[in-house]
């Protein structure tokens, strides 16, 4: 499971980038606003990512923050909503606009992201809502500035890893929170916190 990616930008475009980690190129889909942060082509640049695996054809998708990635996971959870549909929400609204959109129950709004009609936006609105009014956290979520994507420290992203690796476990959102808390500002690596949040959990590193 590939949960950052830190590496040189080759390529963008409004809806795909390009980044060398390593040597090798990994294309990324992404937001039209996660475009609209990217630095300038050759220079240095990190995206939380999310890999999938549908019809046998793999994808890995690039983020600009934690919280739109957060954001892009509830959407593709929505019945008959696919990743290419979640980018086009998260590039009309920022991951704060979509959260107010949703709890207001503002169909008119999200039908106006393209390709999101009027029973749509009303189904999106109808399975987000119970689960955003749980993770209000996203409400105050920032935008980074254009071309100024900021470049998470290391104890942050090794955090993010641990948390992704425990909900591809299957634990809540809420449980990976509470057996990563408080280790935000610690310099472990994703091995251990994994190992300190299993304990916690009660289960075994």
């Amino acid at each position: 499971m590939i949960a950052l990616l830190h590496g040189i930008l080759v390529e963008a475009t409004p809806s795909q980038a390009v980044v060398d980690a390593g040597g090798v190129g990994f294309e990324l889909g992404i937001s039209g606003t996660t475009a609209a942060a990217l630095p300038a082509v050759g220079e240095e640049v990190q995206l939380f990512t999310r890999f999938r695996l549908a019809n046998d054809v793999m994808s890995l998708y690039g983020f600009a923050t934690s919280e739109e990635r957060a954001m892009f996971d509830r959407l593709i959870a929505v019945s008959s909503v696919g990743p290419r549909m979640a980018l086009s929400v998260l590039s009309k609204f920022s991951v704060s606009q979509l959260y107010t959109v949703v709890m207001a129950e503002d169909a008119k709004s999200m039908a106006t992201v393209p390709g999101v009609g009027k029973k749509t936006a009303q189904r999106l609105i109808l399975e987000l809502k119970g689960t955003l009014a749980k993770d209000r956290s996203l409400a105050g979520a920032t935008v980074p500035l254009p071309g100024q994507l900021p470049l998470a420290p290391a104890s942050a992203s090794a955090v993010e890893d641990a948390r992704a690796a425990l909900l591809s476990m299957g634990f809540t959102p809420q449980e990976a929170e509470l057996a990563l808390d408080g280790y935000d500002d610690k310099d472990m690596r994703v091995e251990e916190l994994l190992g300190a949040a299993l304990k916690r959990l009660g289960m075994e590193a």
